[in-house]
Order: C-alpha cells, then sequence, then structure tokens
C-alpha cells in the first residue's frame, strides 16, 4: 500500500524485455513493492545505481509507454509504523488519461484531465485521485474529465511542473468508489439490497 506522497525523483535507467531499471537513491531490497509514476513493481535485483524491477504483461496492456522513461516519480511501499498521510493507494493504475487544458490562477494552476467516461463513476468531487503515483484532490468531474488545482509546492516538488496539454498520465481513481460500485452492482444482480449496517461497516473500514 502507497500514500501518493512522492519521496524521490529517479530516472529510467533502460526498459528492456518488460525489466525496468531505475536510477535511485532510495536503499531498496529485493521483494520490495515501490511505485514507479503509480505503478506498483516489485524490486527483483539491487544495482549499484538503483535497482531493476519487473512489469508484467497485465500492467503493461494498461499504462502508456511514455510513463516508462525519462523522470519518474518513486514512492516505497509504507510500512505499519509509517504515518499515514495522503490516501490509500493500492498502485493499481486503472486507466490512462490525458490533460487537456492547464490554465494558471492566482495561486496554483488548474489541470483538466481527461478520461474514458467509464471511469468517472470513480471519480468523486472533492474525493481523492492518483496522478502518477501523486494523491491529489479533485474539484470538479465533468462528463469525462476532471478539475484538479495545483499548487506551488506540488508543482515544484513533483513531475507536474512538466506536463503539457497532451501529456499521458497514470490514472488510479478512488478505492472506496471502486469497492462501493462493485458491491452495489453485484448486489443489484443478485436483487439482495444493501443494509445500513452493510454501508456504515464499509465506511468506517475505509
Amino acid at each position: 500500500m502507497f500514500t501518493g506522497l512522492i519521496r524521490e525523483i529517479g530516472k529510467v535507467k533502460k526498459y528492456q524485455n518488460s525489466i525496468l531499471s531505475i536510477l535511485s537513491k532510495h536503499p531498496a531490497k529485493i521483494g520490495d513493492s515501490i511505485a514507479i509514476n503509480g505503478v506498483c513493481l516489485t524490486v527483483i535485483k539491487l544495482n549499484s545505481d538503483g535497482f531493476d524491477l519487473e512489469l508484467a504483461d497485465e500492467t503493461r496492456s494498461i499504462i502508456d509507454e511514455s510513463k516508462i522513461s525519462g523522470e519518474v516519480h518513486v514512492e516505497p511501499a509504507m510500512q505499519l509504523s509509517d504515518r499515514f498521510e495522503g490516501h490509500i493507494v493500492q498502485g493499481h493504475v486503472d486507466c490512462v488519461g490525458e490533460v487537456k487544458s492547464i490554465s494558471k490562477r492566482t495561486n496554483g494552476v488548474d489541470f483538466i484531465i481527461g478520461v474514458d467516461a467509464k471511469y468517472i463513476a470513480y471519480i468523486v468531487p472533492k474525493g481523492s485521485i492518483t496522478i502518477d503515483g501523486i494523491s491529489l484532490t479533485v474539484n470538479d468531474v465533468y462528463d469525462d474529465a476532471f478539475r484538479l488545482t495545483i499548487i506551488p509546492h506540488t508543482l515544484e516538488q513533483t513531475l507536474m511542473r512538466n506536463y503539457k496539454v497532451g501529456t499521458k498520465l497514470n490514472v488510479e481513481t478512488d478505492l472506496f468508489a471502486r469497492y462501493i460500485d462493485h458491491i452495489l452492482t453485484h448486489r443489484s444482480k443478485s436483487k439482495k439490497s444493501l443494509s445500513w449496517n452493510e454501508v456504515d461497516a464499509m465506511s468506517m473500514g475505509y
């Protein structure tokens, strides 16, 4: 599990035959889970200047290959002793989004991010979303897009400072929204309603 707080900007050294080599100062260990641009991957080899990870076929079929080149966001999986910040992030990318527009504000920058309309149900106004591994708050939601307002600190500390119209993004929607939608959909098919006790239990669990 991750929190969506970027710990380091690493760099792709090489990507070949599903093996991704990252230049990083993070003291990784074999078997560690590390999110690279929001994608949860497993460390399979340690190098003097970083580590290697392997991408499964399923992962490669979802993400855009532009996300595994150049500079990348690096976040090690959180430990039980860590302070919990950001929001619950699995590192399981739902879809590839695209920057549709960028507008400067007085104290930040607005990004309109386009996604396939079928994912909008999992994107909630004032809720959380993960963009290339960054935990962010959704301001507005449209038919096939949503708006983020990024403060100067986040721009300075992440690769969002380099994003342009047309930039592809790894998008992980809200975990709770996906779970609720899945439960309600399958309960509807079985014609069994969700009790208030079950709704309360899910809310408390989140």
